[in-house]
């Protein structure tokens, strides 16, 4: 009799064993029926370290709260399960990683463009809206961009990235290097973190040093 070759399980078809016996997705988690374990150690709504107790009794306790039995902590033994509302957990997560997102995507990257042979005058413009930029949180990606012949000379714009890049020292920092993308020359400036003020930065007058101060005008 003929018997069919091994096979090897495709990687989809590798499952997470849990606790229990059961083959789940590892960024599911169980709820209610579908733990399958004669304990758990149980958390209640409130966040009461109940400990060990039967499944049934824990599922018990979640159905009079009208609330769910969670499984947070499958790989302990025995698993750890929490009562909670599992529906407005996960929207309460949903929300907080969108703001998450959200803050990520609030960083705005402005562009500013130069020729290598810009004048004085032209240069103080330019660098005043990069100033500007990065004093409102921006980050700023800096062109230089080669006519013709110019591009044999990319030096040139290396040192007036590099002068952006000293005058805005106490502003930004270099995020990407100048390189050469086409016939531009492109850098990246990103803002600083704010840092305290040096007068913030001061510590407070101890009592000593008040009475010192008394002392002194005393025998003035």
């Amino acid at each position: 009799m003929d018997r069919a070759p091994h096979q090897s399980p495709r990687p989809n078809d590798v499952a997470i064993r849990r606790p229990g016996g059961t083959s789940i997705d590892e960024q599911q988690r169980r709820l209610n029926a579908d733990i399958k374990v004669p304990r758990v150690r149980l958390v209640d709504a409130d966040g009461t370290q109940v400990g060990i107790v039967a499944l049934a009794q824990a599922l018990r306790r979640a159905r009079e709260l009208d609330l769910d039995l969670v499984e947070v902590a499958p790989q302990a033994d025995p698993p750890v399960c929490r009562i909670m509302d599992w529906g407005k957990a996960k929207y309460e997560e949903e929300q907080k990683q969108k703001e998450a997102r959200k803050r990520q995507n609030q960083i705005a990257v402005k562009e500013i463009k130069m020729r290598p042979k810009i004048s004085d005058n032209d240069y103080g413009t330019k660098s005043g809206h990069v100033r500007r930029f990065l004093e409102a949180g921006s980050k700023v990606r800096a062109s230089i961009m080669f006519r013709g012949r110019e591009m044999t000379h990319t030096e040139l714009g290396l040192r007036l990235l590099d002068r952006l890049a000293d005058d805005m020292a106490e502003l930004a920092t270099v995020e990407a290097a100048p390189k050469v993308d086409g016939r531009n020359m492109v850098m990246v400036l990103a803002p600083l973190k704010t840092k305290p003020k040096p007068d913030e930065a001061k510590p407070e007058a101890t009592p000593d040093d008040a009475d010192a101060s008394s002392s002194q005008d005393a025998s003035a």
